[in-house]
């Protein structure tokens, strides 16, 4: 067996030779005087050999205890070669599995899944907010990093940003783990670390007089034709803006005096079709008077092949001199939900399902679409009739309806 005084003492020649030491550990003597520790042993009949290290970083001692290691692993029926290959392979491939990568293989995923562009591009977003964990091998990103980014996020005031940059992180770790990249999701155990703020609704107009007002500032818009006809539009079919804007012809039914909207436009991810009042057929013909070459109802500006931006609205409420506190575009909505249930006329699930607001009951939510299908022509009818009663400042009554059972 060797010394730590003879291992210092050999000395190099023209070739690499070998200096053995016990129970299949050696030393290669290189010619430039590097001194290699190897382990030779067998495999089925077949000669292999280990690398442990070189002389003097790794001593003898240490040189002995890796061969013993080794020597285990063989009892077990482990091939330590083998083993440390699918250890570097491992360690290559958790290299090149980045969360950054990963989660861009996701957001491909949404766009193949038919997600709307506007999901799309706040997932990039989100992505861009977790540059700090983005180059990370995403089996190696521990909730104390993810914490971090989080909380910077939270620090700058964001609240509402720092809670869906969790819950999107936890998606990207969930689809990693699903395609074997990563074995635990560290987003699941931050639930209740962050700042939940109280929630906001949008803004909104929904005393009657203050409604006429603002229709017939709307009428007075002095932009592009089609954002005036989105505005006037807008409050008569309870759509999302997102929705709204992003319409094409093809889902306008003229002979059936309906508007389908696909299931990949909505919220929910449900189909949903707007039964459409007299005045929503006539604004409809002005609009297509407009004769512009494009699949989308309410074209950009600047190209046909896009939709209306998504604050066009909001600036032109801005324009009209209605503050964001004080009327959104997403406030059209809530001001036919509120004044709609006030009337009293009207079977609140009627309501709800104009306003495509989800079932979690699929039998229920099917039986709604068909019972309340009639109801919701006849209420559609009548909330343009009324708007356009707020509109010249007609008499609001007020109170006097029956309440349906």
């Amino acid at each position: 067996m060797l010394t730590t005084v003879q291992i210092r003492s050999l000395k190099p020649s023209s070739r690499p030779f070998k200096v053995p030491d016990a129970d299949g550990l050696f030393l290669i003597v290189q010619p430039s005087g590097a001194l290699l520790w190897r382990f030779r042993y067998k495999v089925l009949g077949h000669e292999r050999k280990l690398s442990l290290g070189s002389f003097p970083e790794m001593t003898l001692a240490q040189a002995r205890k890796k061969r013993d290691e080794a020597r285990a692993q063989l009892v077990d029926g482990i091939d330590p070669v083998e083993e440390r290959r699918q250890r570097r392979i491992a360690a290559e491939l958790a290299a090149r599995t980045t969360f950054g990568l990963v989660a861009e293989e996701y957001i491909q995923k949404m766009e193949r899944e038919g997600r709307s562009l506007a999901t799309i591009k706040k997932a990039r977003w989100f992505l861009e907010l977790l540059d700090g964990i983005a180059k990370r091998p995403i089996a190696s990103v521990t909730s104390h990093e993810l914490l971090d980014v989080l909380k910077r996020v939270e620090r700058r005031g964001h609240h509402e940003t720092a809670l869906r940059l969790r819950s999107f992180a936890g998606r990207v770790f969930r689809y990693g783990f699903a395609t074997l990249r990563t074995e635990r999701n560290p987003a699941d155990i931050l639930r209740g670390a962050l700042t939940v703020p109280r929630v906001k609704h949008h803004a909104a107009i929904v005393e009657p007089k203050k409604v006429g007002e603002l229709l017939r500032a709307i009428e007075g818009y002095q932009g592009r034709p089609e954002t005036l006809l989105a505005l006037r539009i807008a409050p008569h079919v309870f759509l999302r803006p997102g929705e709204l804007r992003q319409a094409k012809w093809s889902e306008i039914d003229f002979a059936e005096k309906v508007w389908r909207v696909p299931a990949e436009r909505m919220k929910m991810k449900q189909p949903h079709t707007v039964p459409l009042s007299r005045q929503v057929l006539y604004l409809l013909h002005e609009l297509r008077s407009l004769a512009r070459e494009s699949e989308f109802l309410f074209p950009a500006l600047h190209t046909t092949k896009r939709p209306l931006s998504d604050n066009t609205l909001n600036v032109a409420l801005r324009r009209l001199g209605f503050e964001h506190q004080e009327m959104t575009s997403h406030g059209f909505r809530a001001m036919a939900s509120t004044l709609l249930n006030e009337s009293g006329l009207w079977h609140p699930d009627a309501i709800e399902r104009s306003l495509a607001h989800g079932e979690r009951d699929k039998v229920r939510a099917a039986y709604h679409r068909g019972a309340h299908w009639a109801e919701r022509v006849r209420m559609a009818q009548w909330w343009s009739d009324y708007l356009d009663q707020l509109r010249v400042g007609g008499e609001v009554v007020r109170g006097r309806f029956r309440k349906r059972a």
